[in-house]
């Protein structure tokens, strides 16, 4: 796998019940941090990384994430005749020109192999990515994507995400054992789903980023559903790497569990930290509420 890839998956037909009864309405993908939905930010990084075909996956009720790519026609109008230019290109540059929006519905919620597996018809054989929205990564140079579409390129490899998680919470991730790392990439000899701590073969924790093979489709295609009746992706990697080199990848950056209270939190306070106008503001709002409660301040 020489090509540099072209087109992204976002799989986004959960249903998001962590977060009801917000999500009831609003799909947990249009949550926002600051004035952005997380697809957004993953949208951003699946271009950043040369993506020009944006496949999302999803399903039948959820019409919010196709409403935001698509042409605001009576919004548009209203901006441009009272002059406000700026939110107007906000508006219209959700995606860049010349990058395309394609949507899968999955019919059945039969797993995340299942997902990527519905977007077959419009990825081919080719190399794809595939991101989660639930994580958001957060970094001052190139995106997690670009990272490792960089590396898969020069590596003719797979690669997947990875960070190092505490012992204790192996059991809710896919665990990879690896051989010796050089420099932030590693190829990968085994992949488990969710092992328990005292079985796990490492602590490293694959994330939701993705550059993957298009052989990965038929295995997929031939992959025994589990438990559920759903097809697991861990498990068609798992048959992927007896065939073709996979690498697990340490990216540059911070991930933030968005699919969590506590991770969306997280980046939002981080984003607002990081963000041009904004961060004075919230640095000074968060001393405040923090001398509010006894805290001691952040300096």
């Amino acid at each position: 796998m020489t090509r540099r890839i072209r087109k992204a998956v976002f799989p986004v037909a959960g249903l998001g019940t962590r977060f009801l009864p917000a999500t009831k309405t609003v799909p947990k993908e249009m949550l926002p941090i600051i004035d952005r939905p997380l697809i957004q930010y993953a949208v951003d990084e699946a271009v950043e990384a040369g993506c020009d075909t944006l496949v999302f996956v999803t399903n039948r009720y959820k019409h919010a994430v196709a409403d935001y790519f698509d042409k605001a026609y009576e919004l548009e109008q209203k901006l441009e005749r009272g002059g406000k230019h700026e939110q107007l290109e906000l508006v219209r540059n959700v995606l860049p020109k010349g990058v395309r929006a394609v949507f899968v519905t999955q019919a059945e919620a039969l797993g995340l192999g299942h997902a990527v597996l519905c977007a077959k018809p419009i990825v081919g054989d080719e190399p794809f990515a595939v991101l989660l929205p639930d994580d958001l990564i957060w970094n001052r140079g190139d995106g997690a994507l670009k990272q490792m579409a960089d590396a898969a390129e020069a590596s003719g490899a797979s690669v997947i995400a990875v960070q190092d998680v505490p012992r204790e919470q192996t059991g809710s991730y896919g665990i990879v054992a690896t051989d010796a790392f050089s420099g932030r990439s590693g190829r990968i000899n085994a992949i488990v789903e969710k092992p328990r701590p005292d079985v796990a073969p490492s602590t490293l924790a694959v994330v939701g980023r993705y550059v993957l093979d298009g052989s990965i489709f038929e295995l997929l295609e031939n992959t025994t559903p589990g438990a559920g009746g759903e097809i697991q992706l861990t498990d068609a990697i798992a048959t992927l790497l007896q065939q073709k080199p996979v690498h697990a990848y340490r990216f540059q950056g911070t991930r933030f569990d968005c699919g969590t209270h506590i991770g969306l939190i997280e980046a939002t306070i981080r984003y607002a930290l990081d963000h041009e106008k904004l961060s004075d503001a919230a640095r000074d709002m968060m001393q405040n509420a923090l001398s509010e409660l006894g805290v001691i301040d952040l300096e």
